[in-house]
């Protein structure tokens, strides 16, 4: 689906099924040099089960128009911009990593715009690791071979995946690659930037999931539950021996997750 925002070509995927402003309306938010595609089967779930789904590329990502915008506080005042567009008043968020940031200070910056949110892979801060910021802002590919290796659990990077003929690390490598390298550095310093993340916590009215992973290295699980016990209505979900990237890694648990907060 193609939505027209201040004048740019904005893609958002739907799950399979015709948009429906009418229906309650879930908006997933990727992260830092990811797609709508992250989301493949938890969209899909939702877009078939009453709600209407917008799982976004972001400005400058995937097959959105560009440029990419520079601060979380610049993608959560460009969040109802897209929801305008798709002729919506309110709306859950789910987002991850970067989008996680984007959508917490959304909702504090919007409140009457959104429903709840879910924060997939959440910290804050949310620091990069300056070897892994050199090699973005270098342009090497070393940058997403070793941000894989950091954002997969070791033991989730080898054996079986669920779907046939596909492989978790190697998706996700093409993934990272296909992403230019100057919209995964911003991504990155944006991150890095970001300080608003304790007041928004103790701001946001509406009810919070943190869905994180028992061994995320990127954003450590004993920091989503430090932070998880300070929002006003907030619960964690943790999926066992899953690191950053649980929509692929453990599918079926993020989904089961999101459907107790979101459909629950």
């Amino acid at each position: 689906m193609w939505l027209d925002v201040t004048g740019k070509k904005i893609f958002a995927a739907t799950g399979g099924k015709a948009f429906d402003a009418a229906k309650p309306t879930v908006v997933f938010i990727h992260g830092n040099a990811c797609d709508h595609t992250s989301w493949a089967m938890q969209t899909r779930w939702f877009a078939y089960h009453g709600y209407s789904v917008l799982a976004v590329d972001l400005p400058g990502n995937g097959r959105s128009e560009g440029p990419m915008l520079e601060s979380v506080e610049a993608f959560a005042d460009w969040m109802p911009l897209l929801l305008d567009a798709a002729g919506v008043r309110q709306a859950a968020l789910v987002g991850h990593s970067m989008g996680a940031l984007i959508a917490l200070e959304t909702a504090v910056r919007h409140p009457s715009r959104v429903q709840k949110i879910s924060l997939l892979g959440f910290a804050f801060p949310m620091a990069v690791n300056p070897e892994l910021q050199a090699l973005a802002d270098s342009g090497a590919y070393t940058v997403v071979e070793l941000m894989n290796d950091w954002m997969i659990a070791k033991k989730n990077q080898i054996g079986s995946n669920r779907v046939p003929g596909s492989h978790l690390l190697n998706g996700s490598i093409r993934l990272i690659d296909r992403a230019p390298r100057n919209c995964l550095a911003l991504g990155f310093r944006l991150c890095n930037a970001y300080q608003n993340g304790k007041q928004a916590v103790a701001a946001v009215a509406a009810p919070v999931q943190i869905i994180a992973g028992e061994r995320d290295q990127m954003t450590p699980l004993r920091a989503a539950r430090g932070w998880a016990k300070e929002f006003k209505d907030g619960r964690i979900d943790v999926l066992p021996g899953c690191g950053h990237m649980m929509m692929g890694e453990r599918p079926d648990e993020t989904l089961d997750a999101l459907k107790i907060f979101i459909a629950g």
